[in-house]
């Protein structure tokens, strides 16, 4: 065999000339045709949508894709390669809405919605050409001439069987996922729409530290010593609205934690906090170390504070319990709440090394309190579902809207106070945009009976709607999950009959 010498490497006409013999001697085709017969190795291509055009990135994932099955035609299977066309989905709503220059409510009155159907369909395939083009550019072998559509009722009505199917073995339940949620558009957001430029706006909020008083037992014996001074866990937030929502603190397992014995400033009350080693001097001034305990007095600015002995790993406090911080609501979920869990994406870059955790509020929340048996705080609504204590115009659920025999059981009446406050008055044109906010007040009734240790004012990051510009919230939204059992081999780690749920649906 002998091999053409490149004697000045010209690596666009080289790749010409391969693809040039490839068509010419039907190269693809002729690597089924030779497996005939063989095991078969069936590969449907995760579909793009052609309302965009190709770029390097798609290379890069195609690159990856065709060496795959190269790999396992030389290894000698017959490698069947559909390509197909993803054309559901918001982007390309969105890109039609632009297009005619109107939005969703004008679907059925400015515009039927045949109309609408017939435009989108036009644009999802807009660069067809464009694609089929980079395909053949790059060598990538995928069967173009067949693809599967997924606007196609074909797909769609196979897709119904399958779920069909599901339903029919009692595989399929409902349950809830945390997704982000606009109350002022009154839907579940996709991340695409949380990625456009500008949704993510910085915004001053009040924050708070609050204390969370351990419930002495022999699990909890060694954070008091001996002592007779409440011990409490110190967790920071910028959400303190979330706190009536509050089932778990989580801890680092690997963090190093201490005891300080000092006054909550606010209140004057002697108490051990226990928070990150690493972040102590964040929360107290340095400059009062040497200060004797026995010489503050209330209101003092300089408020002394003792390293007590000894220190704890995270995992040293998971299964410690502490006292419901604001009990406004008993939990209706099993499981065991009020407790000291542990998760690895727990850091000392900020706050006091503790999270405060709100499964019905943070999609990390929710997991790590699963792995502990955690529940969230939910309500019974009249109707006699289970909802989240924020309802979906954004206000703390009012209580006509609750089931009456749920209030009477499962609410306490301090509660009255603040239903119907809305969680941020954005959501309200009609609240002044000096009024305080919801999060002020439940800080300022935590600093008059002790349980806040600190309260300011924090610039961050926040989500924003595209449409509105009003803050989004991170929502338990209804979601549809499968179930099913692994079989019992050498790869299913978890061993015979482990029951996995796997998600496969968002919000409905």
């Amino acid at each position: 065999m002998t091999f053409k010498e490149y004697k000045g490497l010209d690596l666009v006409s080289v790749g010409n000339e391969v693809l040039e013999r490839w068509k010419k001697n039907r190269a693809f085709e002729k690597s089924l045709e030779v497996r005939e017969g063989a095991p078969e190795f069936i590969f449907f291509e995760g579909p793009p949508s052609a309302n965009g055009k190709p770029g390097i990135h798609h290379v890069m994932a195609r690159s990856i894709k065709d060496a795959i099955c190269r790999y396992k035609t030389q290894t000698g299977f017959k490698v069947n390669r559909r390509a197909g066309w993803d054309t559901h989905g918001l982007p390309v709503e969105i890109g039609v809405e632009k297009k005619l220059g109107i939005h969703k409510e004008d679907i059925g009155t400015k515009i039927s919605v045949e109309e609408y159907n017939k435009t989108c369909r036009e644009e999802v395939m807009k660069y067809t050409a464009e694609w089929e083009e980079m395909t053949q550019r790059v060598g990538y072998w995928v069967d173009m001439n067949d693809p599967y559509i997924t606007y196609d009722n074909r797909y769609i009505e196979t897709l119904w069987y399958l779920l069909k199917d599901i339903y029919n073995k009692g595989l399929l339940y409902k349950g809830y996922s945390i997704q982000p949620y606009s109350p002022s558009d009154g839907t579940g957001l996709s991340s695409h729409e949380l990625n456009q430029p500008g949704c993510y706006k910085d915004v001053t909020d009040t924050t708070a530290t609050v204390q969370f008083e351990a419930v002495r037992d022999d699990k909890s014996e060694a954070l008091f010593a001996g002592s007779d001074a409440p011990v409490y866990f110190l967790a920071w937030t910028t959400t303190p609205w979330t706190l009536p929502s509050n089932t778990a603190l989580c801890v680092g397992p690997k963090i190093d934690y201490v005891r300080v014995l000092s006054f909550n400033p606010y209140t004057g009350g002697k108490a051990i906090f226990v928070l990150a080693k690493e972040l102590v001097g964040a929360w107290f001034n340095p400059k009062a170390a040497s200060i004797p305990l026995e010489d503050y007095k209330p209101g003092d600015k300089l408020v002394p504070y003792k390293i007590l002995d000894g220190s704890f790993k995270g995992m040293d406090l998971v299964g410690i319990r502490y006292k419901q911080l604001i009990p406004w609501f008993t939990p209706v979920e099993e499981g065991e709440p009020f407790r000291v869990i542990s998760g690895d994406y727990v850091t000392t870059e900020d706050g006091t090394g503790i999270v405060h955790i709100a499964p019905t509020f943070g999609a990390d929340d929710k997991k790590v309190a699963a792995n502990y048996g955690v529940p969230g705080i939910m309500v019974i609504d009249k109707d006699g579902k289970k909802q989240a204590q924020v309802d979906h115009e954004g206000r703390f659920c009012r209580i006509e809207d609750l089931d009456p025999d749920y209030v009477n059981k499962y609410v306490d009446p301090t509660y009255q106070e603040f239903s119907g406050r809305y969680v941020k008055n954005s959501f309200d044109d009609s609240i002044p945009a000096d009024a305080p906010t919801l999060d002020v007040d439940l800080c300022m009734m935590m600093k008059q009976d002790g349980r806040c240790f600190k309260i300011q004012k924090h610039t961050h990051s926040y989500p924003h709607s595209w449409r509105t510009d009003k803050p989004v919230l991170y929502y338990p939204l209804d979601a549809w999950f499968s179930r099913y059992m692994l079989l019992h081999s050498p790869s299913a780690a978890s061993g015979c009959g482990s029951e996995v749920h796997c998600r496969w649906q968002g919000n409905q």
